[in-house]
């Protein structure tokens, strides 16, 4: 199988992608025991050890950020890409992942940054009141990982599927061909005896 500007374009896609899975799976330590662990056994600086996290990813040099920024307009020029005159499987499945992959952008800006720049910006000896808000905010971030965890692997499934897809037909068209000029073979043998017969 020949590679070409659909291989490239799916490459984009999904190097990207597994870059963010590699993320959010790096904040898996941090996310894991603030959504499922009970209260009584969360280890009580987990909230305090997740912030200072946060802070520091948000507070990084301008240039991490912008290669971020970089890597998720490269997998949104592959789905351009295989999306510039497509076939009934690039509309069906790259369709589907430009809009997961959509979701998950999204996800990130409303909940993951937003979350970044409040929790941030909290000061340390801050109220009662105030130190639930941030564990709230800090719950919701965790979910919010875990959400984008699972919209970015149903754009690798999509991937997959597609792929596989395409293999599948590729091997249908293929036997279908074999299977014509074996006919078309039998079917002048035949003509051929048939004359010498009469």
């Amino acid at each position: 199988m020949a590679l070409g500007p659909q291989s490239f374009a799916t490459f984009l896609i999904l190097c990207p992608t597994s870059f963010f899975l590699g993320i959010v799976f790096s904040l898996f330590p941090y996310d894991y025991p603030i959504l499922w662990t009970t209260p009584s056994s969360l280890p009580t600086t987990a909230f305090n050890i997740y912030s200072t996290h946060v802070s520091l990813l948000y507070n990084s040099p301008p240039l991490i950020q912008r290669i971020l920024h970089i890597v998720v307009f490269v997998g949104l020029l592959g789905f351009l890409l295989k999306l510039y005159k497509p076939s009934e499987s690039n509309m069906l499945f790259d369709g589907a992942g430009l809009v997961l992959y959509m979701c998950g952008i999204t996800v990130y800006l409303t909940n993951i940054v937003a979350g970044m720049r409040a929790v941030s910006e909290g000061e340390d000896g801050v109220s009662a009141e105030q130190d639930r808000e941030r564990q709230d905010g800090l719950k919701v971030m965790a979910a919010s990982n875990t959400i984008l965890a699972l919209v970015l692997l149903g754009v690798l499934v999509l991937q997959a599927g597609q792929w596989y897809a395409e293999r599948k037909q590729g091997q249908e068209e293929e036997a279908m061909r074999k299977g014509e000029a074996s006919k078309g073979k039998n079917g002048v043998a035949r003509a051929s005896s048939s004359k010498k017969k009469v």
